[in-house]
């Protein structure tokens, strides 16, 4: 539908704030009945992944790349905007180098403790992966 140019819109009726609470409340219900129809055939195939000859390794070892390269990609990044703040005059670019570093250093923190935080808490809940993929990057 295209709107022409000398349609106001100004006057149209807007969703009351009800309307968007209702859709959200409507939407987490729909989706906790499907996590709990989609989670039971998954939840029936206990120890799957342990089972494999080599998947836990794998995982284990592709989780570790993976939070290898992120370290190695803070360590670039901070570098490159540290060398960049040497040579910048304008205190907005200077503020928004030094923002690009802090968002750079809690990605890197996330991907550090995602991995045992998801050990530790897998673990206690009882969750099979937790049980037999090791996520602890050191």
């Amino acid at each position: 539908m295209w709107l022409k140019p000398e349609t106001d819109l100004s006057d149209t009726p807007r969703p009351s704030s009800d309307t968007y609470w209702r859709l959200l409340r409507q939407t987490v219900v729909v989706l906790a009945l499907l996590g709990l129809v989609a989670m039971k055939p998954v939840a029936a195939q206990d120890d799957v992944v342990c089972e494999a000859e080599q998947l836990p390794g794998m995982i284990s070892g592709f989780f570790q790349i993976t939070t290898a390269l992120g370290i190695i990609g803070l360590v670039v990044v901070w570098q490159a905007d540290s060398l960049a703040e040497m040579f910048t005059v304008n205190p907005e670019q200077k503020k928004g180098l030094k923002q690009h570093k802090r968002t750079a250093l809690k990605s890197a923190v996330i991907l550090l403790v995602l991995g045992p935080l998801y050990t530790v808490a897998g673990s206690t809940m009882g969750l099979p992966l937790a049980e037999c993929v090791d996520l602890v990057p050191w």
